[in-house]
């Protein structure tokens, strides 16, 4: 990368979504300045650099500003084309993003409800969770990751389910993903625990469920 590129990085360590954006970065070698934002107390600079949403992540490439993860994602493997983390057939490249956005867009909404409602509503949210996954459960069978034997760009945007989704468990108190019901997803985790990015860029389990009760807590007595 040429000396005068400036890269940049507006995260919070326990979003799935700038956990995204440095797996990207560090699999491919683009060295990254990495700013910490804090959401109830958003800096001048976020709200700046992402007038819209006002969310993290932000990706900041010589002064100009990108923001949502999948976007970012897009634009890495564009801008530094060695290591490439999308697939190079243009189907199955199209059928990585129809994936990465069935995760965001379905699986992620539906698993939200499960730990903010209780009781019954709960427990559909459980069953409903359950059904989206069972997609994906099928898109691994016969494979070490969604690409195929190489970690990419889906297997990125799905630990969303990996190291999000299934540490909902501790704090709702029902296993959402139980092993016997999709083998080929615990495989899979398996499979990413083993990868040096994913080592250095996902929360560490226990800080990470202690943060995630504790804002559950504040939310419900909000």
């Amino acid at each position: 990368m040429a000396e005068e590129e400036e890269v940049k990085l507006l995260g919070l360590w326990s979003s799935p979504f700038s956990c995204r954006i440095e797996m990207a970065l560090k699999l491919k070698g683009v060295p990254y300045k990495y700013l910490e934002e804090d959401l109830e107390n958003k800096s001048p600079l976020l709200l700046q650099l992402n007038p819209v949403h006002k969310k993290i992540p932000v990706f900041v490439h010589n002064g100009k500003p990108i923001a949502e993860s999948l976007v970012i994602l897009d634009y890495i493997d564009e801008t530094w084309k060695h290591n490439p983390i999308l697939p190079q057939d243009p189907y199955e490249r199209a059928m990585a993003r129809f994936w990465a956005r069935f995760i965001d867009e379905q699986v992620l909404l539906t698993g939200l409800k499960i730990v903010a409602q209780t009781g019954r509503e709960r427990e559909a949210a459980v069953e409903a969770t359950r059904d989206l996954v069972k997609f994906l459960e099928k898109e691994l069978k016969g494979k070490d990751f969604f690409g195929g034997e190489s970690f990419g760009y889906l297997d990125m945007v799905a630990t969303l389910v990996a190291f999000w989704l299934m540490r909902s468990d501790d704090l709702v108190g029902v296993e959402v993903l139980p092993e016997e019901k999709f083998p080929e997803i615990h495989r899979w985790v398996k499979k990413l625990s083993e990868i040096p990015v994913v080592k250095e860029c996902v929360p560490p389990k226990d800080k990470h469920v202690q943060y995630l009760r504790a804002r559950l807590e504040r939310i419900k007595s909000a």
